[in-house]
């Protein structure tokens, strides 16, 4: 009876792991780009190394329990033992070879995947400015002069180049399925490179706890046809508001669930002055209390 109990528990076992893995779905586990695709790789690279010590550790430990048992009398009771060469090179062998092997890993996809290392590609990049508030995340199309909320668009097939700053506290942008967690931070600018392989649409999300509305701070990346981009840019440029000065002192009011929407025209040098908190005196700074917005100003401006 203990034989098919154990068999049963086994299959029961092995069917929620499978179950878990397909409910993985849409993260990390499931790229749609060469970063995100090469983190997975290295996951299961790294994976099977460990696993490699860990299952020989743990099978090593239950034979020994089991050869050792007091029902067991060929086991040999040696109490003087206390050195053997031989199996002091494998104790520290095989951890060294592993530290080894992870840090190999660690070392070269660190050198690979260098979050501002452009991606190879036969068509340019196209730039966003990103820029983290609360709680919401604005999207700036520099070369395309348009701007949008909690609505990143690109095209697929194409290397997107971020430029990414906050306008308040420490934040972190993330979509799983693309890869490269990275920080935003006020008065300073991150770079990422990433690409969508196909036309779908990725959830994004805020990481890192930023306050109340921190739940809320979600955003979808949607990737293109390229001919579907170009017409979003077309449709974004005719219709929709602004990004001038009294629209930005209006978005930096804190919020939360702002609805997706498009800005026509972007106010010239908005990202720069807002990485550069203080520094122009055109832009307003609504949010004075916020450590991003303590920056004495450069020489010659108030």
């Amino acid at each position: 009876m203990a034989r098919p109990a154990t068999a049963i528990a086994l299959a029961a076992a092995l069917g929620l792991m499978l179950l878990g893995l397909a409910g993985c779905s849409g993260g990390i586990l499931d790229p749609q780009g060469p970063v995100a695709a090469q983190e997975l790789t290295i996951l299961w690279d790294s994976m099977g190394i460990m696993l490699a010590i860990v299952i020989p550790t743990i099978l090593a430990t239950l034979g020994v329990a089991w050869w050792f048992r007091a029902g067991n009398t060929r086991a040999r009771y040696r109490p003087d033992w206390e050195y053997s060469g031989r199996i002091e090179m494998v104790v520290w062998a095989i951890p060294a070879m592993t530290v080894l092997l992870l840090g190999g890993i660690g070392w070269v996809s660190s050198r690979d995947l260098d979050p501002p290392k452009p991606l190879p590609a036969d068509t340019p990049p196209v730039t966003v400015q990103v820029v983290s508030l609360d709680w919401k995340w604005l999207f700036i199309y520099p070369d395309q002069n348009i701007a949008s909320i909690n609505h990143l668009v690109v095209p697929a097939g194409t290397p997107v180049s971020f430029q990414l700053t906050s306008d308040g506290v420490m934040n972190s942008f993330f979509v799983p399925q693309l890869g490269s967690q990275i920080y935003t931070m006020p008065g300073m600018i991150t770079r990422l490179n990433l690409q969508a392989d196909r036309p779908g649409r990725y959830s994004g999300i805020s990481a890192q706890f930023s306050g109340a509305g921190f739940p809320d701070m979600l955003f979808t990346l949607e990737a293109l046809p390229r001919d579907a981009f170009d017409s979003w840019v077309a449709t974004a440029r005719a219709q929709g508001e602004a990004l001038d000065a009294p629209a930005w002192a209006r978005l930096t009011q804190s919020s939360r669930a702002d609805r997706p929407r498009t800005f026509r025209s972007v106010m010239p040098g908005l990202f720069d002055a807002v990485a550069n908190p203080g520094h122009n005196p055109a832009l307003p700074q609504t949010n004075p209390h916020w450590p991003g917005h303590d920056y004495p100003p450069l020489d010659g401006h108030p």
